[in-house]
């Protein structure tokens, strides 16, 4: 038992390491805004996208035309095009495309329209699909009758 010391010091030492290591690396994990004029500015406070420790975190997209600051609410056809424009631009500013998106949330104000932005979907993108939630809200930003956010793998 008079041997039992030096193991125990050397025993909390690497656990001092390790917490250490642990910490440190936690700290040193940056995370890179994503900002593209192809895509509609936020019109609140947050950010068009987040890159962080191997992902990109897309937030939610209205069918605002970032040329023209202008609705797109003519059709939720138009609305859903439109909403798949601005993700896609903004996976282009990250050097991503549509096919490294591994979930998509979907907001929709009517569930009558998921067959609507299901045939959106299927022009822009191709099996293997992404993990997926729609969900019917009462209502969205400005009005609009469709927004989605995305979560990507990034290839660091």
């Amino acid at each position: 038992m008079k041997n039992d010391k030096p193991i125990f010091l050397i025993l909390c030492t690497i656990l001092i390491a390790i917490s250490y290591i642990f910490i440190y690396e936690r700290n040193s994990m940056s995370k890179e805004i994503i900002f593209t004029e192809k895509a509609p500015k936020a019109i609140g406070p947050y950010s068009q996208a987040v890159k962080a420790n191997g992902f990109l975190f897309v937030s939610g997209q209205i069918p605002l035309n970032p040329a023209t600051g202008d609705l797109m609410n003519a059709s939720i056809e138009d609305q859903a095009e439109q909403v798949i424009k601005n993700l896609t631009s903004i996976c282009e500013a990250a050097n991503l495309t549509l096919s490294d998106i591994v979930k998509l949330t979907i907001y929709i104000t009517d569930m009558k329209d998921f067959a609507v932005v299901n045939a959106a979907m299927l022009k822009h993108f191709k099996e293997p699909y992404p993990a997926r939630a729609t969900v019917e809200v009462s209502a969205l930003p400005l009005g609009v009758n469709v927004e989605m956010d995305a979560i990507l793998l990034t290839h660091d």
